[in-house]
């Protein structure tokens, strides 16, 4: 038996993305740029795809502009928006994914803005009081906050930051890679500058994503080249990843109230049956439902000596999920969320993330994995 409990870093492709890509894969390959009937064709797919992810996220289709995933919308948002709008101070955490805090950092390297982490507490939680400060004595400011930790579930109040964006005139990219497909994002009522997605999150394609640009914020091209994405991003269109992406959104809002309630029973299931057979196991990141993704419980299991081998037992027992040692040991970096929230660097930590196609008899066959494997009882 194999066990698939790593959904936050990637989903299996539903099959009725699949089949919708396939149709167009095999029939449909003309070039969107090209003038003739089959570019035509394509072009109509694509603004149909185009039109179909404004319409759920309840935008304009000229504010979704599709990218090759999450990474690439995020340095597009974040370089263009702090370079264009000339901006010389960026405000984020410490939780950030690399695709943020890398990007951000190399600005500062390169000496284009100061750059100013907020505080966070021992759940994740983010110290927006303090955020409102740092922008009441700052000038013009570039802050980047995401959605939901990919590590530990730790939900930010995005509605509250971007009304304290507003009040001071900064503009509010957020990383939603985590979120999208599986809460209700409404850009009519959420009012940030720059939000990111990816497909491959929520049960599409790899390699297709996409950023929303708010029609008040220009921006340049991130990717020079050819005139495609309305002259926002060069190079051919992935037609096929964004019919998936387009597709997978679908399915997962018209779903998305059943699956939320279903995933969050194996959530808590996991929880309750890791306390009753693990002594001393602890959660790391917020539990409380409405301040925590679903789909993410990041467990921390007893200290040991041997905290990198838990993750290679789990996969050799079957078991396909993440890490996040806190500690920096060898060759492992470890988890610069974990260490920022002070797990203990001797407790080796797993991220189990959920979907859809997981079942009770799955958390039961790794529980029963775990207690082999974990430190306290090998």
């Amino acid at each position: 038996m194999r066990v698939y409990l790593d959904n936050a870093a990637t989903t299996a492709i539903d099959e009725q993305v699949l089949q919708e890509m396939m149709v167009v894969m095999r029939d449909d390959y003309g070039n969107p740029s090209s003038i003739h009937a089959d570019g035509r064709k394509v072009r109509t797919i694509i603004e149909k795809a185009r039109k179909k992810v404004a319409a759920l996220l309840n935008t304009s289709p000229a504010e979704i502009f599709f990218t090759s995933g999450g990474t690439e919308a995020d340095n597009t948002a974040i370089r263009r928006g702090i370079l264009d709008h000339q901006l010389s101070h960026a405000i984020s955490s410490p939780l950030e994914h690399h695709a943020v805090l890398h990007t951000l950092q190399e600005l500062e390297k390169e000496g284009s803005i100061k750059l100013t982490l907020l505080d966070v507490d021992a759940k994740g939680h983010v110290d927006l009081s303090q955020l409102e400060r740092v922008l009441q004595n700052s000038p013009p400011s570039f802050v980047s906050l995401m959605h939901a930790n990919n590590e530990i579930g730790t939900i930010t109040d995005i509605q509250r930051v971007s009304d304290i964006c507003q009040t001071y005139n900064a503009l509010f990219h957020t990383d939603t890679v985590q979120t999208m497909g599986h809460f209700v994002h409404d850009l009519s009522a959420l009012k940030v500058s720059f939000l990111a997605g990816a497909a491959h999150k929520f049960h599409g394609p790899k390699g297709a994503g996409f950023l929303y640009v708010n029609h008040e914020v220009k921006i340049k091209p991130f990717i020079h080249g050819g005139a495609q994405e309305r002259n926002m991003r060069g190079g051919t269109e992935n037609v096929y990843g964004i019919v998936g992406l387009a597709k997978a959104l679908e399915i997962a809002y018209e779903h998305m109230a059943e699956h939320r309630a279903y995933i969050q029973g194996l959530k808590d299931y996991m929880r309750a049956q890791l306390i009753q057979h693990i002594p001393g196991v602890s959660f790391n990141g917020e539990l409380e439902a409405d301040q925590s993704l679903y789909t993410v419980l990041n467990v921390s299991f007893p200290p040991t000596d041997l905290a990198d081998m838990l993750l290679f037992n789990l996969d050799i027992a079957g078991i396909s999920a993440s890490g996040g040692s806190a500690c920096s040991s060898g060759s492992n970096i470890g988890s610069h969320v974990l260490t920022a929230i002070g797990v203990d660097a001797k407790r080796p930590s797993v991220r189990f993330s959920f979907s859809k196609f997981n079942t009770k008899e799955e958390i039961d066959f790794v529980v029963s994995k775990l207690k082999e494997v974990c430190p306290e009882n090998v």
